[in-house]
């Protein structure tokens, strides 16, 4: 499993793929946070808090997350590598793991230099020092198990088809249903009020993570989400 990890993370890294993830992912929450006008500016609001920031991340790595991860199986499945793959001295879920972690690494990369945010509003509060570490820090961890979940998604996504593009558009259009979807139907209270769907929906545990109160309930949907897709994806290159 080590060896695949380590032989992900060089790909990316051996290409433009893993400078242009972290870039464009910084570039974009940069120009957001604090160039373009608009709810999301920091600057513009007022206040020392970073939830513009864990607000607008997840929506970006919608799409981020994918573009990582498409090339996961698409590729070996391209390149008739797949076959080869899996007949190595390495369980099924080995290699799942191995391409998963990969993938995972990066994405966390990425945010590691978002801490950076955490000291510039600190020090622009008043007084300085001003700003909640309490939600700021369960944010990150909810942060941390939704790119978990994501990049599971992104890795199963990937087996379904041989055409990045295709595995591409169908691990957003998955992530957009489990961050926003279910809570779009709440709205129309299909199942009554003894049935709350929003809560089968990314986007209410990770709001609650994000008010800096980690509940085990939040752990394990993100948990059992990751779990099943990564299953999903050991099943999946069985039948190749």
């Amino acid at each position: 499993m080590l060896a695949i990890l380590k032989k992900e993370i060089n790909t990316f890294f051996a290409s433009p793929i893993g400078y242009l993830v972290i870039g464009v992912f910084l570039l974009l929450n940069g120009l957001f946070l604090w160039v373009f006008k608009g709810e999301f500016n920091i600057l513009d609001n007022g206040i020392a808090s970073l939830s513009s920031f864990f607000l607008l991340a997840p929506w970006i790595l919608i799409f981020l997350v994918p573009a990582v991860t498409m090339r996961s199986f698409s590729d070996e499945k391209k390149q008739g590598t797949l076959e080869l793959l899996v007949t190595k001295p390495i369980s099924h879920f080995q290699i799942v793991l191995g391409k998963y972690f990969g993938a995972f690494v990066l994405i966390i990369m990425a945010l590691i230099p978002t801490l950076l945010y955490v000291y510039t509003v600190s020090q622009l509060g008043n007084p300085e020092g001003n700003l909640d570490m309490g939600s700021t820090i369960g944010s990150y961890f909810g942060l941390l198990f939704l790119v978990a979940a994501y990049t599971a998604v992104g890795v199963f996504a990937s087996t379904l088809s041989d055409n990045q593009i295709v595995a591409f558009i169908i691990a957003v259009f998955i992530c957009f249903f489990l961050y926003f979807g279910f809570e779009g139907l709440s709205n129309y209270n299909v199942f009554g009020d003894l049935f709350y769907m929003e809560n089968l929906g990314m986007a209410a545990h990770y709001n609650s993570m994000s008010r800096g109160v980690i509940d085990t309930r939040d752990l394990v949907y993100f948990i059992s989400i990751t779990l099943a897709f990564l299953v999903f994806t050991k099943l999946r290159i069985q039948k190749q």
